[in-house]
C-alpha cells in the first residue's frame, strides 16, 4: 500500500494481484474439496470434475454466463403442432441424425439465449433442407437489441426467434463470427441470410410428455436453472442433483433416452465449450415427480418452425 496526497491508502497493483491470486487458490481448493466430497457419495448417478471453472466462485461463474431472462409468468400456447403425436421413439439423438453442430463456447458473455435459439434453428434448417449450417450467434448479440434481448446482458429465445423472423433470416457463423462481446450490428452481414424460419411455437408449459413429443420431432430450446455448483462441475452420468426453478440459462434439448440402469434422461447441448460436461453435453433426469421437470426444463420450451 502507498499513501496518496489526500491521505487515502490505496493498494498498488502488485498487492491487488497477489490478493486475487491467493483468493483464486482458496476458491480452487474449496471447489476441489466439494467435488471430491460429492463424488464420494455412493447414491449419486453422476460425477463432478475439476474443469476450467474450478477457480471461480459459483456467483462469479453464473453471473457471466447465465443471463436467460425468464418471463414473469408461463407463456401461453396458441399452437403446438406436435400435440396429436401419439408414438415417439424410445430414444432420440439428433446428433446422429446430422441436425446438431459442434458444441460452441459463449465465453464470459451472457448470451446463452442466442446459442440456444441458434442451435434450435440449425436443427430445423437441417431437417427441412438436409444441410447442416452453423449459424451466427454474434448477429443476435449485435443486432437483436430492440427489446428484451440485450446481447451479453441476457435475453430470451422466443425474442430471438421473433428477430430472426422479422429480419427474414440469419447469416452463417463464418460470415459473422462469434466475438464474445457486445458489438455494433454489421448491417451488410445481417442481410446476408443463410437460413430462415416461418415462425415459432411454445411447448405447453410444465409437461414433460409434451416436451418429449417436441424433442422427438426436432431440437428444442429450453430454459433451466443452472445456478448450482453441481451444474458448474458436472462431468458425466445422468444428472439427478438438486436444483430450483429460477430459470437462468438457455440450452438446447437435442435428444432423450435411458441409461443402463433405466434412468430416463434428456440429452442437452450446452454452450460452455467441450471441456465442460460430457464434451459439452449433459444428461438430465427425465420424468421426475415435479411437473416443471428437473431444474425447470419443461417450464419454458420453444422451437422455430420452417
Amino acid at each position: 500500500m502507498r499513501a496518496t496526497n489526500n491521505g487515502w491508502l490505496i493498494m498498488d497493483a502488485c498487492t491487488r494481484m497477489l490478493m486475487r491470486k491467493n483468493n483464486v487458490q482458496r476458491f480452487f481448493e474449496e471447489n476441489v474439496r466439494y467435488i471430491e466430497s460429492s463424488n464420494s457419495a455412493m447414491n449419486k448417478a453422476y460425477k463432478l470434475a475439476v474443469n476450467e471453472f474450478a477457480d471461480l466462485t459459483n456467483e462469479e461463474f453464473t453471473s457471466t454466463r447465465n443471463r436467460f431472462k425468464a418471463h414473469e409468468c408461463s407463456p401461453s400456447t396458441s399452437a403446438f403442432r406436435y400435440e396429436n403425436v401419439t408414438a415417439v421413439p424410445s430414444s432420440m439423438d439428433w446428433r446422429k441424425k446430422g441436425a446438431v453442430t459442434p458444441v460452441k463456447d459463449q465465453g464470459q458473455c451472457g448470451c446463452c439465449w442466442a446459442f440456444s435459439a441458434v442451435a434450435a434453428m440449425e436443427g430445423i434448417t437441417q431437417l427441412k433442407t438436409g444441410k447442416l449450417v452453423s449459424l451466427s450467434e454474434q448477429e443476435l448479440v449485435d443486432c437483436d437489441t430492440g427489446g428484451q434481448d440485450q446481447g451479453c446482458e441476457g435475453g430470451l429465445m422466443d425474442d430471438a426467434f421473433d428477430f430472426i423472423l422479422n429480419n427474414k433470416g440469419l447469416t452463417t457463423e463464418s460470415n459473422y463470427p462469434y466475438k464474445g462481446v457486445d458489438g455494433t450490428c454489421n448491417s451488410n452481414e445481417e442481410s446476408n441470410h443463410a437460413a430462415a424460419i416461418t415462425g415459432h411455437e411454445d411447448v405447453p408449459a410444465n409437461s414433460e410428455s409434451a416436451l418429449l413429443k417436441a424433442v422427438a420431432s426436432q431440437p428444442i430450446s429450453v430454459a433451466i436453472d443452472a445456478s448450482g455448483s453441481d451444474f458448474q462441475f458436472y462431468s458425466s452420468g445422468v444428472f439427478t442433483g438438486e436444483c430450483g426453478t429460477e430459470l437462468d440459462h438457455g440450452v438446447t434439448a437435442v435428444g432423450y433416452g435411458a441409461s443402463a440402469d433405466g434412468t430416463k434422461y434428456w440429452l442437452v447441448k450446452n454452450s460452455w465449450g467441450t471441456s465442460w460436461g460430457q464434451e459439452g453435453y449433459i444428461m438430465m433426469q427425465r420424468d421426475v415427480d415435479a411437473q416443471e421437470g428437473l431444474c425447470g426444463i419443461a417450464m419454458m420450451a420453444s422451437y422455430p418452425t420452417a
